[in-house]
């Protein structure tokens, strides 16, 4: 499917467009171009939308390559594929382009990885999938419409594309009439279907956002204080019910053993980056990207991208370097 925003090479992202439409039509020039430095625009191609403050166990992904196994597949590869066994049984071996990590987290990824780990995380992801395709459907069926009528509701926080060209959001379905239902990224939690994220500043799209960004840090020892409002607080209060209920990835027998973002960082060969404020404490440091494991639960964590920690550290937070 064609894309209206792409990464044609790595690091650069690139648009497309078609003059404004009106009932299906191209506007002429006089109604496009309002000045002399504005332009009205219909997406050309359909866009990518990265939920906000969730993570789905990853259907396939790009396997990295091993020195003795030329032939394995190349690409996105899905995880039920043998090739997902041999790597998430020890991605450490001889063979693979060299990570390097700190010996705390490595041992902590030994205690979750194995030859079971890929087949438990292929058969979390299945139910994560039909249950958004499910909810998305639910919602047409309840407001009477088709797949060419139904509408999507997108609520934005500080940043609106992720590097990859994909809008970030919160995903509703659209209604003028209130109470809304809870979006996609709230149920999807409340179910236990998929694990939180929250990566700052992009926390809140319900609340009126600083015009500055140094605006929006919060002063240090407010984790717990944040971590309690707003769509945050909604969000981990859902997780907290749904992980003591045993539901989706927290299934008491067998829960999700591998974070989805353990799983890309570990195929990728790239060590985690982001710093980590911990939601249920008091604490005035984040800590280093590769100990957001001290904190247990994952929705007690907020990452930090490594280019907001100086904002962090503006503002008095204590950050450890890189």
């Amino acid at each position: 499917m064609a894309k209206a925003i792409e990464q044609p090479v790595p690091g650069i992202t690139v648009g497309h467009g078609l003059l404004a439409r009106s009932r299906g039509a191209a506007q002429p020039l006089d109604k496009v171009v309002h000045d002399g430095d504005t332009i009205n625009i219909a997406a050309d191609g359909n866009f990518g939308v990265r939920m906000l403050g969730v993570d789905a166990p990853e259907v396939s992904f790009e396997l990295p390559r091993h020195a003795d196994f030329p032939d394995d597949p190349k690409s996105f590869v899905k995880i039920e594929h043998p090739v997902w066994t041999r790597f998430l049984t020890d991605p450490f071996v001889k063979g693979y382009p060299e990570l390097q990590l700190r010996s705390a987290l490595h041992a902590h990824l030994l205690t979750r990885l194995g030859p079971l780990a890929a087949a438990n995380h292929a058969k979390h992801a299945r139910p994560a999938t039909t249950a958004l395709r499910e909810m998305m459907a639910a919602d047409i069926t309840e407001q009477g419409l088709t797949g060419e009528t139904f509408k999507l509701r997108l609520a934005f926080a500080h940043e609106i594309l992720d590097r990859y060209g994909r809008l970030l959001a919160y995903v509703n379905r659209e209604q003028k009439l209130k109470p809304r239902p809870d979006p996609y990224n709230e149920r999807l939690l409340a179910a236990g279907h998929v694990v939180p994220y929250f990566i700052w500043p992009n926390v809140d799209p319900f609340v009126r956002q600083e015009s500055h960004i140094l605006s929006a840090v919060p002063p240090p020892g407010t984790g717990r204080q944040i971590g309690e409002s707003g769509a945050l607080g909604r969000a981990r209060r859902a997780v907290q019910q749904a992980r003591q209920a045993g539901l989706g990835v927290w299934e008491h027998a067998d829960p999700l053993a591998v974070l989805p973002f353990e799983l890309r960082f570990l195929a990728d060969r790239r060590a985690p980056d982001r710093f980590v404020l911990d939601l249920s404490d008091t604490a005035r440091e984040l800590l280093h990207p590769q100990s957001y494991f001290r904190i247990p639960h994952p929705e007690d964590r907020l990452f930090v991208n490594a280019e907001h920690a100086p904002l962090f550290r503006e503002k008095g937070w204590s950050v450890p370097p890189l």
